[in-house]
């Protein structure tokens, strides 16, 4: 195996070899054409193949299984694994460690996200979620700040769920706090022309072009904000 490695790689030699071999070892895996569950090379093979030594490598591979891509199987050893793509910004979503500039660009991912909605929503919808969804939205009635914060991320939670897209909802989960926290900064909700209920009604009898128009006015007050 190690001479197979040595007729792709040359000897490593830069001082910041952990950084090279972690991208060597990328090159690697994509070159040879590894599947999620594929055994890999055993450290000393690939130390030998690249010109470092073994601490070089299992600190570049460590790195690599921090981030989901390589797992410890028993009987296996080091195999390639399918990564958490989402894992890394789960860890490190928290309003409280961002600045305003981060908080806001990902405030307007969530604008961007929900205008396309209307693309799965309407494969996938069913009466049950469509009832789920009214119900969200008639309790909104003389309620306050507070209360209408909460129905404002449960009502757009749904959406996501309405999807029927796991990573979408995981990620739009991610990004509830971000969204709490923006929303608080404002004096009083801010409603566009189409509110919640009109949401639904566009989803119960209009198209996905009239989805994302209505979508489109709902969230216009916080696209106006966006310098």
């Amino acid at each position: 195996m190690a001479s197979d490695l040595n007729k792709d790689f040359t000897p490593v030699t830069s001082n910041t070899m952990t950084d090279t071999v972690e991208l060597k070892l990328r090159e690697y895996l994509k070159m040879k054409s590894f599947r999620p569950g594929d055994a890999l090379p055993k450290e000393i093979e690939l130390a030998e193949a690249l010109g470092v030594s073994r601490n070089v490598i299992r600190e570049a591979l460590s790195r690599l299984r921090m981030l989901g891509m390589i797992e410890s199987r028993r009987r296996k050893g080091m195999v390639l694994a399918s990564p958490d793509i989402l894992q890394a910004f789960e860890r490190v979503l928290d309003p409280l460690i961002m600045d305003d500039t981060t908080l806001r660009d990902i405030f307007e991912l969530r604008l961007v996200l929900e205008m396309g909605l209307g693309d799965l929503l309407y494969k996938r919808l069913s009466d049950k979620d469509l009832e789920e969804l009214e119900a969200i939205a008639a309790s909104e009635v003389d309620k306050d700040k507070s209360f209408l914060v909460k129905n404002e991320i449960a009502f757009h939670g749904k959406l996501y769920e309405m999807t029927g897209n796991s990573t979408l909802k995981r990620f739009q989960t991610m990004l509830l706090p971000v969204f709490a926290y923006a929303i608080a900064l404002v004096d009083k909700p801010v409603k566009g022309k189409v509110d919640h209920m009109g949401l639904v009604q566009l989803l119960k009898e209009g198209n996905k072009e009239d989805f994302k128009n209505g979508m489109w006015e709902h969230l216009k007050p916080h696209f106006d904000r966006i310098k």
